[in-house]
């Protein structure tokens, strides 16, 4: 008898762009097999300590608004591909979200109300395209490690809009404090775990660079009863990918694409056969597939690259 096949979330992050999409745009996301597509809309702070959040604005591209998202997510829907809507802020200059922390009072619970009306845009987007999953929030560590009750309240706040499945973004770092697993569906885990130290890293090193992770995520796992969903994974094709993933440093631009196709056949070994383990999202996908990635590109995007063939592999397995 033929094993059963276990469904997973093999998801892309299609980055939002300038223009609306079509169906060109969509057949390389089936071609590898992806069943589910992360939209990302956006807002934009001003610096760490700033308390607004603009969005939906004229000035920003198409894709990161609402506009934008329901036009990508009608687009998807029609060849059958499943949604996470997972709305991200941006800090002007790129600096990480996860600082995000304000200096009194005032600012906090200013914080909180254009958070709040900023995400509730989004969680009644997804109610209205039925999205499958929606995501509450990306990288907001310090934001959730002073507030908890604030995100507990948004929660249900959330919850009277959006009747669907419900998980939160935490950084590889973060997710093991987050305080409010129990509400959601799955623990989303942002997962750029340091792997390997190696050049080239083998896909054999970073099988046991996984070792102490897998053990503390399953720990997580088994806490909440929760399965563990990678909201974001994925490596550059470039040099020490295993040692800091989550860095898109630009001194950082020698070409590997073996440490890419190892780093991420070690990912796919260690997680995707795990009953508790639901899936994830590699970072990042663009939608005019043949005008990005490729053999000298040393970013993120697996795009015309060899770890794409490997994706495309995995993803028909499960």
């Amino acid at each position: 008898m033929a094993p059963v096949k276990r469904e997973k979330i093999n998801g892309v992050s299609f980055v939002a762009s300038r223009e609306a999409i079509n169906q060109e745009h969509v057949k390389p996301v089936l071609n590898v097999n992806a069943n589910f597509v992360a939209i990302m809309p956006f807002g934009f702070i001003r610096d760490l300590e700033h308390p607004e959040i603009v969005y939906n604005t004229e000035r920003q591209w198409f894709g990161e608004t609402s506009l934008g998202a329901k036009q990508y997510i009608e687009e998807l829907r029609y060849s059958g591909v499943k949604i996470m809507i997972k709305p991200q802020i941006w800090v002007w200059r790129g600096e990480f979200t996860g600082l995000i922390e304000m200096k009194d009072e005032a600012s906090w619970k200013q914080l909180e109300g254009a958070y709040t009306k900023f995400i509730l845009e989004y969680a009644l987007l997804a109610a209205v395209t039925k999205a499958d999953i929606f995501c509450i929030g990306t990288e907001l560590e310090r934001f959730v490690d002073n507030r908890p009750a604030y995100w507990f309240s948004l929660i249900k706040e959330i919850k009277k809009v959006y009747k669907g499945m419900l998980t939160y973004a935490a950084n590889w770092n973060e997710y093991h404090k987050t305080p409010f697993w129990k509400e959601l569906n799955y623990i989303g885990v942002d997962a750029y775990f340091p792997v390997s130290s190696s050049k080239t890293p083998t896909v054999e090193e970073c099988l046991i660079g996984w070792e102490k992770h897998k053990q503390e995520i399953k720990e997580v796992h088994d806490k909440f009863n929760k399965p563990i969903l990678f909201t974001e994974y994925g490596y550059r094709s470039v040099d020490f990918s295993g040692k800091e993933p989550w860095k898109s440093d630009r001194s950082m631009n020698q070409v590997n694409l073996d440490a890419q196709t190892n780093t991420t056949q070690a990912l796919f070994e260690t997680f995707w056969r795990e009953d508790w383990f639901a899936g994830g999202f590699i970072w990042k996908w663009f939608h005019k597939h043949d005008k990005v990635g490729g053999l000298t590109n040393h970013q993120f995007t697996p795009q015309n690259k060899p770890v794409e063939a490997l994706i495309k592999k995995q993803y028909s397995l499960y």
